[in-house]
């Protein structure tokens, strides 16, 4: 892990947009600039922890870190031209996925697992409230990470209208509205949206979907768990790609 110590490092690092994906403050710590901590985090949508103090010294390696360490990520992120341009030799068998403010490390590892083995050519994700890609991620997705191509971007919205100018298919999972997930035709360049454990995918975003799809329930509880809903739609559309 690569860790930013001190109050003022810390709060300096936030402030110029360096990569954080978390900020460790320890039990007890108040005052103007951990306030100034807490809220230029909250501002960039990255976990604030307050942790005690044998954990804090475990990160910190019991330097002087006056009560505020962050994890800066050494995660090799894309833009989202560079995901779309690994797609152009593709052509009907592209596949992106989109994850729309998705916030559980092991729902997202566990995705990037499911990505990579049915083929996903890039994932795209919210840079604000979505989990970090950190070291939990990296081992939930059984080192799927390193493979899969992760952009993250400010404005999903704007990045669906650029997929849709360069001939992607929006197809979101949700429950409103939304056909059975196997009558839909995947046999084109498709990015496909699943949402926030508790939300689903946002209204604005289901609003620029071409299609809407679900996974039809049979027992009491009407929604799966994201990650296991994600490999579900993921190799229907490889199941019929490869018939």
């Amino acid at each position: 892990m690569n860790i930013i110590i001190g109050r003022k490092p810390v709060l300096e690092a936030l402030n110029s947009g360096e990569d954080i994906s978390q900020v460790y403050i320890l039990f007890g710590q108040e005052g103007g600039i951990i306030n100034a901590i807490r809220v230029a985090a909250k501002k960039r949508g990255i976990k604030v922890n307050q942790i005690p103090s044998d954990k804090f010294k475990q990160i910190t390696k019991d330097k002087i870190a006056q009560g505020v360490a962050a994890v800066k990520s050494s995660f090799k992120f894309y833009s989202l031209d560079e995901i779309i341009r690994n797609t152009k030799s593709k052509k009907s068998e592209a596949l992106l996925l989109i994850l729309d403010s998705i916030q559980d490390t092991h729902n997202v590892g566990a995705i990037l697992r499911s990505a990579e083995c049915s083929g996903v050519d890039g994932v795209i994700m919210t840079k604000h409230n979505s989990a970090p890609i950190n070291e939990t991620v990296a081992k939930t997705s059984a080192g799927a990470s390193e493979y899969v191509k992760i952009a993250q971007v400010n404005n999903l919205s704007q990045a669906i209208d650029e997929l849709k100018k360069n001939g992607f298919w929006i197809i979101g999972s949700y429950l409103e509205g939304a056909k059975d997930y196997t009558s839909v035709d995947y046999k084109t360049p498709i990015a496909l949206i699943v949402g926030n454990e508790e939300r689903g995918i946002r209204k604005l975003t289901a609003d620029k979907c071409d299609h809407l799809v679900r996974i039809p329930m049979k027992g009491k509880i009407q929604s799966l768990n994201v990650s296991v809903a994600t490999g579900i739609l993921l190799f229907e559309v490889l199941r019929q790609r490869s018939s």
